[in-house]
């Protein structure tokens, strides 16, 4: 028999194609090779045809009371996570809006710019109660933009009249001081008014006013009947000896 020969050892195509023809020679096998098809662009309307035809006979799922079920959970009670910040940034911005609109949520206890304080032997809490609106505001004064002289005179004329006429709640406005270079002028004068000089003994107690009626740029009073014995100066421990 003769030996077989070698792909190599033929020289020229028609002995190649002979061989093959007779299958005396085997090629390898190739793997059938996928050709990229451009994409076809179809219109919505050959769209929605092509998916109507394709869901020909099919029968929808069932529903329970038209919400979905995805195994034994309904799609209803399905939600995203919820990311934390921005639940916090909503609250926020909702109680600024209240704030904003209404007031509410905002305590001028809670900040530097509250004042308040008592007369001889009153105890602090009737300044809160002042505060909060417990006692009526009869009369009330602007010394906003005056200078502390013209202001003093219109407070102690005004502080005369509430006297003679028997109103015991004023309010006293002064503004917040913005404008002032460091401190606020009018208020630290007020606050000075009622408690060094002679007012002092008319004086039950005073309190930064709530935000309907100026916040922190005015002050509640709340005025005696008449002016303070110097028995009832006394702290209470040496009136009881008397």
């Amino acid at each position: 028999m003769k030996p077989r020969k070698s792909l190599s050892t033929y020289n020229s195509f028609q002995e190649l194609k002979a061989l093959l023809e007779t299958k005396a020679i085997s090629l390898p096998h190739f793997h059938k090779l996928r050709v990229a098809h451009p994409e076809i662009k179809l219109s919505p309307e050959i769209e929605e045809k092509l998916f109507i035809e394709a869901m020909e006979g099919v029968t929808p799922i069932p529903r329970e009371h038209g919400v979905e079920r995805i195994g034994h959970i309904r799609r209803s009670e399905i939600r995203p996570a919820e990311d934390p910040e921005k639940r916090e940034d909503a609250e926020t911005l909702s109680r600024l809006t209240s704030l904003v609109k209404n007031g509410a949520g905002f305590n001028i206890l809670d900040t530097p710019e509250y004042i308040e304080g008592t007369g001889y032997n009153v105890p602090p809490e009737v300044a809160r109660r002042l505060h909060r609106g417990n006692y009526s505001i009869q009369a009330h004064v602007d010394l906003h933009r005056l200078s502390a002289h013209d202001a003093k005179e219109v407070f102690e004329r005004f502080l005369r009249w509430t006297v003679i006429t028997g109103k015991t709640g004023v309010l006293i406005i002064h503004g917040r001081g913005f404008s002032s270079p460091s401190e606020p002028i009018l208020k630290n004068k007020v606050i000075e008014w009622l408690t060094r000089g002679p007012w002092r003994k008319w004086v039950i107690a005073y309190s930064s006013a709530r935000s309907c009626d100026g916040g922190a740029g005015a002050t509640y009073i709340l005025l005696r009947q008449r002016p303070v014995s110097k028995r009832l100066k006394r702290p209470p421990e040496k009136q009881k000896d008397i």
